[in-house]
């Protein structure tokens, strides 16, 4: 059910007052670290307090002396109340065990972080302030190793571990200013990322972007891709490209409300996005690209599609990578299990294979550095490609989009028009059914032999894997039943290349099938 007050701007004030001060005078019981696919997240004051900054802190500095990993931890944060806040504590808690730390001294993007890790060996290690796109009042923190992707579940169980032994004494916990850590020679700051924004040149062509007709807008939603486009803005000389709304506010009272009333700055989400949507329907702007606020993943609205579904941005990018670079034998294409099968028809007309991975960029993170793939990426608007970095970088994908429209002249729902003209058209949906935990944990144990012999959508179920949830693969369809790991409700995503009826028809057998509520 979509809320009233979706694609409207909330009237509701957000006590910050009282957020800070339970961020660091938590009311209750200290709730354990838990890292999810990118790090821990949690309302402050309740799931995300000091003491879970200062654990994480020395729990990273633990794991690198044991395993004698040497080098800088760069340390930074997003736009959202508190992030250069807890830059500091997480420098004060490293640099207290002789752990050197670079601290951004301006909100920074995740996918500099990966960039400064991996590219330029600036660091060895991130510990990134940010709750991606989740509403105001969260905020997270979350490890990027010396990959730059996001940390493998072997990694953040030890982080788990290590944090929460020591969070019951957090008062152990040593810190120095950082004065004292940059009189010992343990702290750097710094500032924009001029290599990151440099390189960003030898994988786009900034030229036809730049001098194309076309006219671009671009919409940070009140994040850390402010800086990095307007400094991209002014490094290639776009002229014909305009940034809008450069309100930075951690509120982020300026972004219109999500489908469920809440304020969430997802790019990919028709209702916060309703403003950018809007301008590009004026015809004012052929592209509109945004990120949200640690710009790892994108949005895109055009003159003739609208807001783009990512799917369908996705498809666009591999069918134009694939069409124009040249790749060596062996490369793949990664996607997640929620991820459109398209993409696996598109890789079959370059006879380049598709590798399916469970949810989380970390399981792309490998094989990227090993320039393996010509792309990642996830349903979610998460994307990174062949020989960049290997986390989601959505400041790379809205340039790549807008490098794709220049270049070809075209409008990218153009584009996709000819993409399932050549290969199929497929109906996609996702459902967030809400549940209770002892339905979760119902799912959870389904023997995957108990499905056996069972159909799907009229035909035979042809595989079943169940290492993140549930997914049958039927013979021109399938479905996954995922249970969230952070809020009460099984997500359901299901895809047919029959059509739309055939569509409802295997979601509602996936309904009876797992016993979900309509």
């Amino acid at each position: 059910m979509i809320h009233k007050n979706a694609g409207k701007l909330s009237e509701t004030k957000i006590d910050f007052k009282t957020l800070v001060e339970n961020f660091y005078k938590p009311q209750g019981q200290i709730l354990p670290v838990k890292f999810g696919t990118s790090g821990h997240r949690g309302k402050l004051g309740e799931g995300f307090c000091d003491i879970h900054v200062k654990a994480i802190a020395y729990a990273v500095a633990k794991y690198h002396k044991e395993n004698n990993i040497t080098g800088s931890v760069m340390v930074g944060g997003d736009t959202r109340i508190l992030s250069d806040k807890i830059a500091i504590t997480c420098a004060e808690v490293l640099t207290a065990e002789n752990i050197p730390v670079i601290l951004c001294t301006v909100p920074t993007p995740t996918p500099v972080f990966a960039y400064e890790i991996l590219k330029a060996k600036s660091a060895v290690a991130g510990l990134n302030g940010t709750a991606s796109h989740n509403p105001p009042e969260d905020m997270g923190l979350k490890y990027n190793p010396s990959n730059g992707g996001p940390a493998t579940a072997d990694i953040t169980k030890k982080l788990e571990q290590y944090a929460n032994q020591i969070i019951s004494n957090s008062s152990e916990i040593k810190t120095i200013t950082l004065e004292e850590a940059k009189q010992k020679g343990l702290l750097k700051k710094m500032g924009i990322s001029q290599n990151y924004i440099k390189d960003l040149g030898s994988i786009l062509d900034f030229e036809k972007i730049r001098t194309s007709p076309k006219k671009l807008a671009l919409h940070p939603m009140g994040g850390t891709g402010l800086v990095y486009f307007e400094e991209i803005k002014k490094h290639y000389k776009l002229d014909n490209v305009d940034i809008l709304n450069k309100v930075i506010d951690p509120s982020f009272s300026h972004i219109p409300q999500d489908h469920d009333g809440k304020v969430r700055m997802d790019p990919s989400s028709i209702y916060p996005m309703k403003p950018l949507i809007d301008i590009v329907k004026t015809g004012k702007y052929d592209f509109a690209g945004a990120c949200d606020p640690d710009a790892d993943r994108f949005g895109c609205a055009t003159k003739y599609g609208e807001l783009i579904n990512p799917n369908h941005a996705l498809c666009i990018i591999l069918e134009y990578l694939l069409s124009t670079k040249k790749f060596p034998s062996g490369v793949k294409v990664a996607r997640t299990i929620a991820t459109t099968h398209l993409l696996d028809k598109i890789s079959e007309k370059y006879k380049v294979p598709i590798l399916e991975t469970d949810v989380g960029f970390k399981y792309f993170a490998k094989d990227l550095e090993e320039n393996k793939l010509v792309m990642g990426c996830e349903e979610s608007a998460g994307v990174n490609i062949y020989n960049w970095t290997t986390d989601k970088d959505g400041i790379l994908a809205v340039f790549l989009l807008a490098e794709i429209m220049t270049t070809t002249g075209k409008d990218l729902s153009e584009l996709y028009a000819e993409i399932i003209k050549t290969y199929a058209i497929p109906n996609y949906k996702r459902v967030d059914i809400p549940t209770t935990t002892e339905q979760k944990e119902k799912i959870k144990k389904i023997d995957a032999s108990t499905l056996k012999g069972v159909s799907l959508g009229g035909g035979k179920v042809v595989d079943i894997r169940t290492t993140d949830g549930i997914k049958l693969y039927g013979e021109n369809c399938w479905i996954l039943i995922r249970p969230s790991g952070t809020e009460p409700i099984i997500k359901l995503y299901a895809e047919s290349f029959v059509n739309s009826q055939h569509l409802d028809t295997i979601i509602n057998e996936a309904y009876e099938l797992f016993g979900l509520k309509k």
